[in-house]
């Protein structure tokens, strides 16, 4: 038998409103017994009684069991869920940015106190990739982890690929459906993917790595020369996180758009979806597709890990305990394609080597190999040039000599 679940829920917008819904239209053994809001101004159709500003009225009553915490403020967010922890509460949590500042500090709490906090919400929507590489993969060699994580950047591109839309009017289409974050650089800046593939990494590979480490590259600087050129390659650019195994003490995390051929997985996937590539040794390639963005995918998510609750499930971390030596590595080489403006951001940039340059009346680029720590380094420079930068693993026949030169060549392995 479940055992009931009384909850005090933060945050009562689109996600959380559908949470509700579904709650109470169920026989699930849950009840919501109190929800904080931050505007108590506000008309709302449930009972005002519901209804508190006071974080308090959650955290210090006993008779709550559970806290699903559904708030931007990550910062926030990491006191409610902390506190929540400490006090012996079970959590579930949809904030992408608060778990991956802070998980091994989360892990470490759930061990002292013996309780269980959920996030698949945050994690690709609907996707059940984090109870999956918890699961199925907890005895897997995993070569690869890729994918499509934002289902903003993916709808942006889409629209502006296959309609031929302007990057703004597309940002302001992924906005009004409410696919977008508040700030938009979140999203187009590579830095939603970042906390998503930190946590799915984490448990991949059992490696906590700090978000600032990690490069993210966005589609800010997108143009239609870009559109062109992936065209011209039938290639498709898409925004990409990548975790990869390296050796049996190294891993390399990036997110950076990627020129995409039809032969990869992605290539065909569009608007809002959301795919995780997992490249195993033994189950091979696999691919997990839904919808990314958008109140209901994020909201199934969320009600699946309060019913996983009902039967005392957590997470058990199998790779960080037994495989907590990974350690990220910086100093490998990506196989880019850089268009820019300015001539003096190539003399800036080191380069391992240049396979091609192209100067033209509409466009410049160069295609060539360069260290993931020199990205790092250079990424305000890049991105101050109006420069847009992909990694170009498809254009195999340009980087055929990268096989004879001793280099550490970092991408997915198909």
């Amino acid at each position: 038998m479940s055992k009931k679940l009384t909850i005090g829920l933060f945050g009562f917008g689109v996600v959380g409103q559908g949470l509700h819904d579904i709650i109470s239209s169920k026989d699930l053994n849950i009840e919501i017994k109190k929800i904080v809001i931050k505007d108590s101004s506000k008309s709302r159709s449930l009972p005002e009684d519901l209804f508190t500003t006071d974080a308090s009225e959650i955290l210090d009553d006993s008779g709550i069991n559970t806290v699903v915490e559904l708030i931007n403020d990550a910062d926030a967010a990491f006191k409610i869920t902390s506190t929540a922890l400490r006090s012996g509460k079970n959590v579930v949590s949809a904030n992408k940015k608060m778990i991956a500042e802070h998980l091994e500090e989360l892990v470490a709490l759930q061990k002292e106190y013996g309780t269980s906090l959920l996030y698949e919400g945050a994690v690709c929507g609907s996707i059940p990739i984090i109870r999956n590489l918890e699961e199925y993969y907890d005895n897997e060699l995993l070569h690869s982890i890729s994918g499509i994580f934002n289902g903003s950047s993916n709808f942006i591109l889409s629209k502006i690929a296959n309609e031929g839309l302007e990057y703004n009017d597309a940002l302001k289409q992924a906005q009004d459906l409410g696919f977008a974050e508040t700030d938009p650089l979140l999203d187009v800046g590579g830095y939603d993917a970042k906390f998503k593939l930190l946590i799915a990494a984490a448990h991949a590979y059992g490696a906590f790595i700090k978000p600032e480490d990690v490069l993210n590259v966005g589609i800010q600087n997108f143009s239609i020369a870009d559109l062109h050129f992936a065209k011209e390659h039938k290639l498709k650019i898409k925004l990409v996180p990548t975790a990869i195994k390296l050796n049996d003490k190294e891993v390399a995390l990036y997110v950076i758009p990627r020129l995409v051929p039809k032969s990869d997985f992605i290539y065909n996937v569009e608007n809002e979806y959301n795919a995780v590539s997992v490249q195993a040794a033994f189950a091979d390639q696999q691919l997990f597709y839904g919808k990314g963005a958008g109140g209901h995918p994020t909201g199934s998510a969320i009600l699946s890990d309060i019913a996983a609750l009902r039967y005392d499930y957590r997470y058990e971390y199998k790779k960080y305990r037994s495989d907590s030596e990974l350690k990220l590595q910086n100093d490998h080489v990506l196989p880019v394609y850089i268009r820019y403006k300015s001539d003096d951001l190539l003399e800036q940039l080191n380069f391992d080597f240049i396979a091609e340059q192209h100067k033209s009346v509409e466009s410049k680029y160069v295609l060539g190999g360069i260290k993931i720590s020199e990205l790092i380094a250079k990424k305000d420079i890049i991105l101050n040039d109006g420069a847009f930068i992909a990694q170009a693993a498809a254009l195999k026949g340009t980087f055929d000599d990268i096989n004879k030169q001793n280099l550490k060549i970092a991408q997915p392995i198909f």
